[in-house]
């Protein structure tokens, strides 16, 4: 009979059902798509480090998923809530006719069952189709090859998503039958009676709390786009929690404005059923406050999340095509007792029998020189002073590097980039990291002269100029000076360089030439290394070839966009469903008050405007200040970002828009035309 009575009730409250049942769906088919990675990547053909850094994406995958279920878990407790609160006067006629609570709570417990298999079957049916797709966004990602792909269903993923959603389940049904042992007849007979009160807050005092958050959220804002360098861990938390108390009393104090402001514009509120439909926001957005300001912080976060992590991706992935022009860099430097000396690399390795010029069909060998007159603090100029106190955490007694013109042009045409002139007494400043290149190009404009080497040279430039030594997929390049041959002092030589282009055309054959290189350099290294143990030399070495660069940018733009792309998922879930269920139980407290609408002759048509505004206002409040949030939180992870550079942020802000107008507005349709359905029963 049980069983029966709770099918029953299923059917007839399936469209009160409809956002809960999506919500779940969708959560089940997320949790299972990205679960799944693991075994939909066993197919794929990848290097030895690809496949080391897909290992590391799949345990980082898994610890995020305990973070997910607790986010779903909490969505589908307050979900149940909702629920439970429409069926009150269901419960009360339960209660009347004689049954008990715990039957109440068995009936209950078998509806939440039902409604668990069904969604776990049905998302788990979706997962394992969407999962085959993202197969093909992962090879893509990772450029893999999919010569052995086959259609795979993740055993282990079905096993941990039924694990998960059974836990949160098993909590959901402890906090129904809590709410059930806790209802008192009488408050369930008139719960329909009850309505909340719409009380007109002081409207002086909403505007004085609205000013005050709007210029405490300003002086965050102030803070995050144009003093990022001066923010420390102390400081970042101080903004934050500025910009979520701010949050809430915007919203607070428009919860009480809002409704006043339209009343004072009499032609506005007395048009049509303006007045119906601002006080039904007004009541909404009233007793929603603290919920509308999580809402707009997760918003705001899965705009940021979800913009930086296709724009990382695809600036790293353009900047790899760019900054990688060679296949191979080898820079070496030796201290011996703590100074630097000067070693040629290629003389070392031939004293070993190590001869690795020759898999190489171009190839430049330069070094690059130091004056200990010449340091960063030195080339910081009249700047210094006010520089130093902004950017404490940098090393002012740092050698600037100094590379020879004629090295710099024969590396520049290795390169295929522009190359520059100059005079005997002149230099070129060149650097791409973004900070520096900002305080370089303020320094240029008015010290515009350096000493090195007993010499005195002009900047040709007026800021820097762009450009790189080492091969990278970032923007790395602090800076270094470009100085004519007749300036350097062969006795201050550094650093050495090798970079060159292997003799070799296909990547096959660049794979195999580079695992030649690197045993003729642990060759070298095993052979090297013994024989100055106790000979008090330290070296610094650093072997970067385009092979390993591209895997590791390929691989950490994967998983920085996977990661991204769940956060963002669960979180617009998460925030869509809560208002979606906030405006639906509304609709079912509000039939009675549609019903007299109707009454005294409102059309049909303006009636379904009406809530079609309620929704929209309703869904728009939050995303409108989480767009506003993410401007300048953007603004923060450019600075944040701009070693790995943000091209194509346009575009990636562009994907994300859709992203949200798909989900967050999927579920405002599905909102609307539930609601819609809700207030025409008694019709």
């Amino acid at each position: 009979m049980l069983f029966k009575l709770s099918l029953s009730n299923i059917r007839k409250s399936f469209r009160d059902y409809a956002v809960y049942f999506f919500t779940l769906i969708i959560g089940v088919s997320v949790f299972y798509v990205f679960n799944a990675i693991g075994e939909q990547t066993a197919f794929l053909q990848v290097s030895q480090d690809t496949s080391s850094i897909i290992e590391l994406f799949k345990n980082m995958l898994n610890g995020i998923s305990v973070f997910v279920s607790i986010v779903l878990g909490l969505l589908i407790v307050y979900a149940s809530r909702f629920l439970m609160k429409r069926r009150n006067k269901e419960f009360a006629l339960y209660l009347i006719l004689g049954m008990g609570k715990g039957r109440i709570s068995a009936i209950l417990l078998i509806e939440t069952i039902i409604i668990g298999l069904v969604s776990l079957f049905v998302g788990l049916i979706m997962g394992i189709g969407l999962s085959q797709l993202m197969s093909t966004l992962v090879a893509n990602l990772f450029e893999a090859d999919m010569t052995e792909y086959k259609f795979m269903v993740s055993s282990e993923a079905i096993i941990k998503t039924t694990v998960y959603f059974g836990i949160m389940y098993v909590i959901v049904m402890i906090f129904n039958s809590f709410m059930i042992s806790k209802y008192k007849l009488i408050n369930l007979m008139q719960s329909g009676k009850k309505s909340e009160k719409l009380k007109l807050k002081n409207p002086v005092l909403c505007v004085l709390i609205f000013i005050v958050s709007v210029c405490a959220l300003g002086y965050a804002y102030y803070i995050a786009g144009w003093k990022a360098n001066h923010i420390n861990n102390d400081k970042l938390s101080k903004i934050i929690i500025i910009g979520a108390v701010s949050t809430f009393f915007i919203f607070w104090s428009l919860s009480g404005m809002m409704l006043r402001v339209v009343m004072s514009m009499k032609k506005t509120y007395y048009k049509g059923l303006n007045s119906f439909t601002f006080r039904q926001i007004s009541s909404k957005v009233n007793t929603t406050v603290a919920s509308m300001t999580v809402i707009c912080l997760m918003l705001f976060v899965t705009i940021c999340t979800l913009s930086s992590a296709f724009s990382t991706r695809n600036s790293m992935n353009a900047n790899l095509k760019k900054m990688c022009p060679a296949d191979f860099e080898w820079c070496w430097a030796e201290y011996h007792n703590q100074e630097l000396q000067y070693t040629d690399i290629i003389e070392k390795t031939h004293e070993y029998d190590v001869n690795i010029e020759e898999d190489f069909s171009e190839y430049v060998h330069f070094h690059d020189y130091g004056d200990k007159n010449f340091t960063f603090a030195d080339s910081l100029g009249s700047h210094f002073e006010e520089i130093s106190q902004q950017y404490k955490f940098m090393d002012y007694e740092a050698c600037e590097d100094i590379v020879k013109i004629s090295d710099y042009n024969t590396l520049m045409r290795l390169y295929g980039r522009k190359e520059i002139t100059l005079n005997e007494n002149e230099f070129a400043l060149i650097c791409d990291f973004d900070s520096l290149k900002r305080i370089r190009n303020e320094v240029l404009k008015t010290d515009k002269e350096i000493t090195v080497f007993g010499h005195t040279l002009t900047s040709k430039y007026d800021e820097c100029q762009d450009g790189f030594i080492d091969i990278s997929s970032q923007h790395i390049n602090a800076g270094f000076y470009v100085v004519p041959d007749s300036v350097v002092d062969e006795n201050y030589a550094k650093k050495d360089y090798f970079i060159g282009n292997y003799n070799a055309g296909t990547k096959e054959e660049k794979q195999a030439v580079e695992d030649k290189i690197i045993a003729e350099y642990n060759k070298f290294i095993n052979a090297w290394v013994p024989t100055v143990e106790n000979l008090n030399v330290v070296y610094t070495n650093a072997m970067n070839t385009r092979i390993q660069i591209s895997e590791a940018t390929i691989g950490l733009g994967a998983m920085v966009t996977f990661i991204g792309l769940y956060i963002g998922i669960i979180f617009l879930i998460s925030c869509a469903a809560i208002l979606a269920l906030k405006q639906l139980s509304d609709s079912v407290d509000s039939i009675s008050r549609y019903e007299m609408l109707r009454k005294i002759g409102a059309e049909e048509s303006d009636i379904s405007k009406s809530l079609f505004r309620q929704t929209g206002i309703f869904f728009l409040l939050p995303l409108l200040l989480a767009c506003v949030h993410s401007v300048f939180g953007m603004k923060f992870s450019i600075f944040i970002l701009e070693t790995f550079g943000t091209e194509k942020l346009a575009e990636s802000i562009g994907f994300t828009s859709i992203m949200i107008l798909l989900i967050y507005g999927g579920y405002f349709l599905i909102t609307y035309l539930c609601s819609k359905s809700i207030i025409k029963v008694n019709k």
